[in-house]
């Protein structure tokens, strides 16, 4: 259980939640939803013990299980399968196991032998006591069902695109989370920011069952709403104007009709208000011409006021950001290609003889499952990495843009003004400010830390730098993650009207059938094709 009191968190200046007191009570499935920004990712980390409150405190009586937007692993020369495994301990239990049988195999018959049997022994029967191969068993079919088969759990993470590996940590959440205590109920609370984000179709749906079988407490921030409807049973809602959480005991589905249904009211409530309020002061205004009704008219001008000023705020509409991408700059028919690209992590090859001519206003998607190397590629394009053979070969007038789906272009020890000065150094600081505020950073935030912005404002900030750069060639992985709905369709409307060449990665059909795609490239194996119909079913299965 995970207990919050007079909870007071800041970004800077603003004020995010104000003296707010929350409880995650076992079977809790709570959905944590508000605008980008709002301070939802925030509010998670705090509950996670990852952050500090600017007031009061949060404390946890459990285990905490906390996915957050963007893992950073600390040893990425670890497998994949002992990070899973650690959730429980068992990896360090198993390379003992192994240490202790390469001991048996190679000592002779004596008292060293003797104590190298006793020693596995021991380290068997812990191993067996914490459920030993049966939870390695287990562990392994929580990995497929997240799209890791065997052969990647065999991996070094460093090897991992940045995708799988935040499916490893999620496998290794929910791994620790299915082990149930002595009653046979997990004691685990799940804190879970944006967890749909790299899974494809089926993953997405054993997820769902998954977390409404878990019988611990769960919050969860996600633009997938169909999880929400499938998973909830208490919604908070972050109101980023008023610093505070509504709660609301009910279903996501009846959430929405309830807050559809009291917006409703107050917005009639005050429409009558207003009214009468405007009846009465235009009585008052009549009384006061009389002197000997001097005070009656005041009265009734005070009568008015208070009946607008008691009445239940209704709720502002959010701010949209106005997203663009930039006006390509003049190049050559063809200012992008690639010949022959091959990339291997260590004895692992990604993919080996992919050909690619990028030529200008041309739109292309890249497709292939989970691990195939489509990030992979579209860091070789932007040249954050090197391939292993083959080149990457700029044409006449080439201006890159790459948006990240990590982030990795963004540095997060920087301010949101530096981040953008950084993309656009020659630009007027009035048109970067300018830039700014469409993308809804203005005031003190422009000296927020770009690490401490929430997933969906690190998406704007990362798009506003492309938009300050004039590229003719947009390298986009997975631009709609992280993103509300209003600004999720902000994108999607860019990317039509968009008159440069796009090569784009994405789980999306949304973001593909706004590209509206000439061709495709699909990986490992480097084939062309024509767009068709029949691909875009394919886009939420790779």
């Amino acid at each position: 259980m995970i207990t919050a009191t007079e909870l007071e968190l800041r970004a800077g200046a603003r004020i995010l939640l104000d003296g707010a007191t929350l409880r995650v009570a076992p079977g809790d499935r709570i959905g944590l939803v508000g605008r980008n920004g709002a301070g939802k990712t925030t509010t998670m980390r705090v509950l996670a013990g990852e952050g500090q409150p600017y007031g009061g405190s949060a404390t946890a009586s459990s285990a905490v299980g906390y996915l957050p937007q963007d893992p950073r692993e600390g040893d990425l020369s670890v497998t994949a399968k002992d990070r899973v495994l650690s959730a429980r301990g068992l990896d360090q239990l198993l390379r003992q196991m192994e240490k202790a049988q390469t001991a048996m195999a190679e000592l002779v018959d004596g008292p060293e032998r003797d104590q190298a049997v006793r020693d596995y022994g021991r380290i068997e029967e812990r191993f067996a006591a914490l459920g030993g191969y049966a939870a390695e068993s287990e562990a392994a079919r929580i990995c497929a069902h997240l799209g890791l088969p065997d052969r990647v759990l065999e991996q070094i993470l460093a090897t991992l695109s940045g995708g799988q590996r935040r499916r490893v940590e999620l496998a290794r959440i929910l791994y620790a989370a299915s082990d149930a205590g002595a009653n046979g109920r997990s004691a685990t609370t799940l804190l879970l920011d944006e967890p749909t984000n790299h899974l494809d179709a089926d993953s997405i749906v054993w997820l769902r069952g998954f977390l409404q079988r878990h019988e611990g407490g769960l919050v969860v921030i996600s633009h997938d709403t169909d999880l929400l409807a499938a998973v909830v049973n208490k919604v908070w809602f972050l109101d980023a104007t008023r610093g505070e959480i509504d709660t609301y005991n009910m279903s996501w589905r009846r959430y929405q009709e309830a807050r559809a249904t009291d917006e409703k009211r107050r917005r009639r409530e005050r429409a009558n208000a207003e009214k009468k309020a405007a009846a009465l002061h235009l009585q008052a205004a009549k009384l006061g011409a009389k002197a000997t009704k001097a005070v009656a008219a005041k009265n009734m001008a005070r009568r008015a006021d208070t009946m607008i000023a008691n009445l239940e705020p209704t709720r502002q509409n959010d701010k949209v950001a106005k997203i663009r991408f930039p006006e390509p700059a003049p190049c050559g028919r063809t200012p992008l290609t690639a010949e022959g690209l091959a990339k291997s992590y260590g004895s692992l090859e990604i993919f080996a003889g992919v050909d690619l001519a990028i030529d200008r206003g041309s739109r292309v998607v890249v497709l292939g499952l989970n691990g195939a190397g489509k990030t992979t590629l579209l860091r070789l394009l932007a040249g954050e990495e090197q391939s292993d053979a083959g080149q990457v070969v700029a044409g006449h007038g080439l201006r890159l843009g790459y948006y990240a789906q990590e982030h990795d272009t963004l540095d997060l020890e920087a301010t949101v003004w530096e981040c953008v000065r950084h993309a656009a150094p020659d630009a007027p600081e009035q048109r970067l400010r300018t830039l700014l505020g469409a993308f809804l950073f203005s005031g003190d935030q422009l000296d927020q830390l770009a690490g401490t912005l929430s997933g969906g404002e690190k998406t704007r900030l990362a798009l506003a730098g492309l938009v300050s750069s004039a590229a003719n060639v947009l390298l986009l992985d997975e631009p709609t993650n992280n993103l509300d709905p209003v600004s999720r369709e902000q994108v999607l409307d860019a990317l039509r009207r968009y008159e440069g060449a796009v090569v784009l990665v994405t789980h999306d059909p949304g973001a593909a059938e706004a590209l509206n795609p000439e061709r495709v490239i699909l990986l490992p194996d480097g084939t062309e094709d024509h767009w068709s119909g029949e691909y875009l079913e394919l886009v939420t299965l790779a």
